[in-house]
């Protein structure tokens, strides 16, 4: 039986061609195996594996070596601090997604607001946002059933109360009382985007990720219909492309929305745009 520390470095050589972070990625899959955090790995690199162990996480490293995502292999994605449960078909929060809810934070909105979450997934930015305003009354919607019940498993599991619903954008919510805030992170690329083919995204739900011919068909439609949603001074934020900024901008205001501005992320890249609904 193979110890830790030779594991790892085996997992590591394994990866070298598949992962730009081949290390971290074995050191993962590994504490996961033993149901230890990462420090355990380091604390104790002599112990040695036993079979069924080592069978995993060699399992797990080859799946990884041919590509895929380490959320979907062990079932967990960690996204505000939050570990949120993962599946197939949901997106896999990621961190640049932070900034929209760092965005929403920033806006001073009331505390007893009303907010949507539009094609929610995981609940990722519902349920980070129920952990910093717990007087804000939030909705989340997925058109994808699994979606709805992953989203509702996480908001029990870490004891976050949002609404879920099944809806296809808005469909279900034609008699809802207007929101303060909606909030999306939609489809945005191109139907015909190479990068399709590349990484985990290969992996991810085709659906979720595609928009048209140009990545702009989910976000054209939410711009148009949200007004209806919102209230006087209620606000629309979209995470998209990080070169679409300008086009969303100008969707934004051809459809009369005011105070149009994004914002970018740690890149440089302006990934979240918003505007204000005056009514």
């Amino acid at each position: 039986m193979l110890s830790i520390r030779d594991a790892l470095k085996q997992a590591t050589e394994q990866l070298q061609s598949a992962s730009d972070s081949a290390r971290l990625d074995a050191e993962v899959l590994l504490a996961f195996v033993c149901q230890r955090d990462r420090t355990y790995l380091y604390t104790w690199p002599e112990k040695e594996l036993d079979a069924l162990q080592q069978d995993q996480f060699f399992a797990f490293i080859e799946a990884r070596g041919q590509g895929e995502p380490i959320a979907y292999l062990i079932g967990t994605q960690e996204f505000w601090s939050l570990p949120l449960r993962t599946a197939k078909d949901t997106l896999i929060p990621r961190p640049e997604t932070e900034l929209l809810v760092e965005t929403v934070l920033q806006l001073g909105v009331a505390e007893s607001a009303r907010v949507l979450d539009l094609g929610t997934g995981t609940g990722a930015i519902a349920l980070a946002l129920a952990a910093e305003k717990k007087h804000w009354c939030i909705t989340a919607v997925d058109k994808m059933p699994g979606a709805v019940a992953l989203a509702q498993a996480n908001s029990q599991r870490l004891n976050l109360p949002i609404r879920v619903l099944q809806s296809d954008w808005f469909r279900a919510l034609e008699n809802a009382e207007p929101f303060d805030v909606i909030v999306s992170n939609p489809p945005y690329i191109a139907d015909t985007d190479l990068h399709l083919q590349q990484g985990d995204v290969r992996f991810e739900p085709y659906t979720a990720l595609t928009s048209g011919a140009d990545g702009l068909d989910d976000i054209r439609l939410i711009t148009v219909r949200a007004p209806q949603f919102l209230t006087a001074g209620g606000w629309l934020l979209f995470e998209h492309g990080w070169q679409q900024a300008g086009q969303v901008q100008q969707l934004l205001q051809q459809a009369g929305f005011a105070r149009v501005r994004s914002e970018k992320d740690l890149a440089g890249h302006q990934r979240i745009t918003l505007g204000q609904w005056h009514g």
